[in-house]
């Protein structure tokens, strides 16, 4: 069997890397992928997979034709937030699969948000039509639910991503502190400001080392320099292509700062106690799923001395996962792959 990967993938996001890797983790052997990317040459030589271009209509609709099975996911692709054009692309190309005759599967999504009734009227198609669906949040399985559509619940599968060892930064002092930051209307540049003065302040207390750590280069690399260049103590930008590269450099921090949604899903599977940063649902719905510290970024304290003090206590007072927390959400993600197994298996 061939299956068709589609999702945010060869965009230069880590996040989204993180999913497409782990997808091909648990893709059953016997299933040949042929992932859409934005960069197929680099989707080829990072992951030894057949590749083609997300926009070449002619590549995809082949690649279409010659498979047996389309899947999409994983993470927020029907949603409007960042663009109405969202939700059509993967609307369009799942409705092809379909009309080809393809199984299809919605893998480890996040639904919305879904701002539009268009959009939402849209979403609802694609789901209904699905052979199967898993989502990685309580918000999307409930919104499933009240379309009528089932969907299996299981925790986002990056937490079973399998991480590659990272030393680069073994060459800074302990303790090491990494913060991720993304360009987003919630990060003003006051309140950029107050938490680079909160993170100088904590680091000169901490004695610690800082790890700047882009999650997409494209968006988060001139704040992560900003930051660098405001800081006095040891620090160093870490960029890894390799998601499972990304998530290795957690195993040798003490505290993770992240507005990243997978940035903070890798430290915490690495045992870092982590204080998140929301400008998002999807990190609202991971902090209470596993009870994490941190500021909705619109409710951030406006004095710096408030942000440092609250990381202080974070640090202080919070405590990574334990063992058996994160071998819990290790092996529910995996539900993810008995969902792939059922319908691609099947008879």
């Amino acid at each position: 069997m061939r299956a068709v990967l589609c999702g945010y993938y060869g965009m230069g996001n880590g996040g989204d890397e993180a999913l497409l890797a782990t997808l091909l983790q648990m893709l059953p052997e016997s299933v040949t992928p042929v992932v859409l990317s934005g960069n197929p040459a680099q989707t080829r030589a990072r992951y030894g997979v057949e590749a083609c271009d997300r926009k070449a209509t002619g590549q995809v609709f082949n690649a279409l034709k010659s498979s047996q099975a389309f899947i999409f996911g994983g993470g927020s692709l029907i949603q409007d937030a960042t663009s109405a054009l969202s939700p059509v692309y993967y609307a369009g190309l799942m409705g092809m699969a379909q009309r080809l005759g393809l199984r299809t599967i919605a893998w480890g999504q996040g639904v919305g948000p879904l701002n539009r009734s268009w959009t939402r009227w849209l979403a609802q198609q694609v789901f209904v039509t699905c052979d199967g669906i898993s989502v990685r949040d309580a918000n999307s399985a409930q919104l499933l639910k009240d379309w009528d559509v089932n969907s299996l619940l299981a925790p986002d599968p990056v937490w079973a991503l399998e991480s590659l060892p990272e030393t680069t930064i073994l060459s800074l002092p302990e303790p090491r502190i990494s913060i991720s930051l993304r360009r987003h209307a919630t990060l003003t540049p006051a309140r950029l400001q107050c938490l680079i003065q909160a993170l100088q302040t904590l680091q000169q207390e901490r004695q610690a080392s800082v790890v700047l750590v882009p999650f997409q280069p494209a968006q988060d690399l001139a704040i992560a320099q900003q930051i660098q260049q405001s800081l006095s103590g040891p620090n160093l930008i870490v960029e890894r292509q390799d998601p499972r590269e990304l998530k290795g450099i957690f195993k040798h921090i003490d505290f993770a700062i992240s507005m990243r949604l997978h940035g903070l899903i890798m430290a915490a599977a690495e045992g870092c106690i982590c204080s998140a940063l929301s400008y998002d649902p999807k990190v609202n719905s991971l902090m209470e799923e596993v009870n994490l510290a941190g500021w909705d970024l619109e409710a951030l304290p406006e004095d710096a001395r408030q942000i440092h003090q609250g990381w202080e206590k974070h640090w202080q007072q919070g405590s990574s996962l334990s063992k058996n927390q994160c071998q819990s959400l290790r092996d529910r993600a995996f539900m993810h792959r008995d969902l792939l197994e059922t319908i691609l298996l099947a008879n």
